[in-house]
């Protein structure tokens, strides 16, 4: 069944002060969650302080990229990624990967994602996630576009294949980063961003909030993932651009800072990554 709206009051929501903007790094406003209210659902987003969102297209077959850069192309606040997701990586293959790399062409689309590994569904043969996985690395380099990576208990496979492909100048970030302060070593070695989600509110993820403290505030992003991982309070409920505000809010008293310098950091970041237009 899909999730019921989760009634977001935005004045529920922390606030920001005057001229400070929020940025949700990774969200997925193609899936069906959406259809019925996504005008609401951005909405929302601009009114809770959410100045910009990237969709990301690989939610599912080749045709939700196309889904996502629609809703890019329509919403000027809203860039896309474009990519197929590690569950669907049995489904990739030379003519796929030029249809990719054709979208990618599209001035709305700012990156390549999300690829990685997923090795807790395992939806898809690992030796398959881990090939299509280094190809999308290399389409991101030669297209000279960020990385989106998903990664799910598949830390030192993962490591291993961005060390030996490289990222390329245009970087790339781990999305919603959920291990432990040692992995998230590995990878800012490696040259990612990480990027927190709602799990960074979960009673049960104080290892991912040690990981948290240790990012250096040049390489922190902060997403949603909508629909997916709403933050505490709203955890179990459809998830939502405007809700990144309550990851932020909590990402900000475990990092020591004030909700406003995070928000003006993880937006300059990525801007910055993404190259996103600074207006």
């Amino acid at each position: 069944m899909p999730w019921r709206p989760a009634q977001v009051s935005i004045d529920d929501l922390p606030s920001l002060g005057g001229g400070v903007f929020l940025t949700d790094s990774h969200c997925h406003l193609d899936i069906g969650s959406f259809e019925e209210d996504c005008a609401d659902v951005i909405e929302r987003a601009h009114r809770a302080g959410v100045a910009r969102m990237i969709t990301i297209g690989a939610s599912g077959p080749f045709e939700a990229n196309l889904e996502a850069i629609d809703i890019a192309e329509r919403n000027p606040s809203i860039s896309a990624t474009v990519g197929i997701h590690p569950h669907e990586a049995a489904t990739v293959t030379d003519e796929l990967l030029q249809r990719i790399e054709k979208l990618a062409d599209n001035p709305r689309v700012v990156g390549i994602g999300e690829t990685g590994l997923d090795y807790y569904y395992d939806n898809s043969p690992r030796p398959e996630q881990r090939e299509a996985f280094r190809r999308f690395l290399d389409l991101a380099k030669r297209m000279d576009l960020p990385v989106s990576i998903h990664l799910r208990n598949a830390d030192a496979d993962a490591a291993e294949i961005v060390a030996d492909e490289g990222l390329g100048s245009a970087g790339g970030v781990i999305h919603c980063f959920s291990s432990d302060a040692d992995a998230a070593r590995t990878f800012l070695d490696l040259g990612l961003h990480l990027s927190f989600s709602g799990i960074v509110t979960f009673k049960t993820a104080e290892p991912l909030r040690e990981a948290a403290r240790i990012v250096p505030s040049d390489r922190l992003l902060v997403e949603t993932d909508s629909p997916f991982l709403a933050p505490i309070p709203y955890r179990g409920k459809r998830n939502e651009p405007a809700l990144v505000a309550h990851t932020a809010a909590v990402l900000a008293e475990v990092r020591g800072e004030s909700i406003d310098a995070l928000a003006a950091q993880t937006t300059e970041n990525t801007i910055r990554l993404f190259r996103l237009n600074a207006g």
